[in-house]
């Protein structure tokens, strides 16, 4: 059986306000023809489909028409979603009725009373694959003993544990275990990844998934990896930059072979990139004359997508009348401007930017915003102490749940 595996889609993103919609559109046609091209039989999307809980209309419009296009130009295909932490449960299940008649099965919550309802069984002309398909695992989904330090990961593991051991009790071919969090040692970018720590722990061993798996799909880290140094735990990935920092990544599919027994090999696809990327400069800072320069060698033709630009300005600059020059040297310009950070000289870049714009705001999580801020007021380079970190985790795991509810 063959097996594509990816995962945060993030539909309906605003990358710093400008609408991706034509983005996702071309990276789901690859993805479409990728399917029939490469005979996949079966689909796994590991989280993150949309971008918020509550997605534009536009973004469930192009999962359901991609389904639909997926499943006209390969009919053999099967589809397997689990929701992510940035996803809805409930809102992603809405549709399940009607997605099965396209063999897609929709997992958004993973009930504790019942640990067997993420377990699939997958039957196609290449053989049975049994699915554990674990949706991303919020405190109000596990049983917790809140007396423990790590009650959560304590009670990630129990969930695991349960839902595999009914998998392997049912199991018909190989064991593929999907998940959405953040695995013990997996690399993150640094702005785009929303911080999952609840109760003071922000990763998960990569033990839980036992010995038994034959192979892991992941979602969350936006970057495509292995765990523990293992052929057969892995991030796919995004699909596509969702931060600055991203814009190096080799974004990928990863096409998974799978003979009767297991799992035998593990192949990467490059996506291709619609629209790509720029910082200016690449390291570093600029003054504002070197950054006009730096601006006048950008294209203003019309023939491809526009570029995405984000400027590092010196923050020692004093030019009161910086913007209107930048904005002067951006004129005719085919780019999409994503604005402007003041980096200290000589500072780390990802503690020391100042933000001039409520766009760079916005892409960073709750506990970055606070580790910022926390240094800003007490003017030192100490870390956030883990009482203050604690707190935003249980005002964090609270906003979930009413999100959920």
């Amino acid at each position: 059986m063959k097996v594509l595996h990816t995962s945060d889609w993030h539909l309906g993103q605003q990358f710093y306000e400008h609408n991706r919609t034509q983005e996702h559109n071309a990276f789901l046609s690859w993805l479409c023809d990728t399917l029939a091209e490469q005979a996949i039989d079966l689909l796994v999307i590991a989280g993150d489909i949309y971008h918020t809980a509550t997605p534009p209309a536009y973004a469930e419009q192009q999962l359901y028409t991609f389904i639909k296009h997926a499943k006209a130009s390969r009919p053999a295909l099967q589809v397997v979603i689990i929701a992510g932490n940035h996803d809805s449960a409930n809102r992603i299940e809405t549709a399940k009725p009607l997605l099965q008649a396209f063999d897609t099965q929709v997992v958004g919550r993973y009930n504790k009373h019942a640990p067997e309802e993420v377990v699939l069984s997958i039957a196609s002309e290449q053989g049975p694959l049994t699915v554990v398909a674990m949706p991303f695992l919020r405190a109000g989904d596990l049983t917790l003993d809140n007396q423990l330090p790590d009650a959560y990961q304590q009670g990630v593991n129990a969930a695991y544990h349960q839902s595999i051991s009914h998998a392997l009790s049912i199991k018909q071919g190989p064991l593929l275990v999907m998940g959405h969090l953040h695995a013990k040692g997996g690399d993150i970018s640094s702005d785009s990844e929303r911080n999952i720590a609840i109760g003071g722990f922000d990763s998960i061993n990569a033990s839980i998934f036992s010995d038994h798996a034959d192979y892991v799909a992941l979602g969350h880290l936006h970057k495509s990896q292995r765990v523990a140094k293992s052929e057969f735990i892995r991030y796919c990935g995004t699909p596509m930059p969702m931060s600055f920092s991203e814009r190096h990544y080799q974004h990928q599919v990863l096409i998974v072979q799978f003979n009767a027994q297991t799992c035998t090999s593990v192949i990467p696809l490059l996506v291709p990139r619609y629209q790509d990327v720029c910082l200016l400069p690449e390291k570093g800072s600029a003054t504002l004359d070197e950054l006009c320069e730096l601006i006048s060698q950008l294209p203003s033709e019309q023939d491809t997508p526009p570029l995405y630009v984000r400027l590092r300005l010196n923050a020692t600059e004093t030019d009161s009348q910086f913007r209107a020059k930048i904005d002067a040297a951006l004129a005719g310009k085919h780019v999409l401007f994503c604005g402007i950070e003041r980096v200290r000289p000589n500072a780390d870049h990802d503690q020391q930017a100042q933000f001039d714009d409520l766009g760079s705001v916005e892409q960073l999580d709750p506990a970055q915003l606070l580790d910022l801020a926390f240094k800003h007021h007490m003017g030192s380079t100490e870390q956030v102490p883990d009482a203050i970190q604690q707190c935003l985790a249980h005002v964090l795991t609270t906003l979930d749940e009413v999100d959920q509810s």
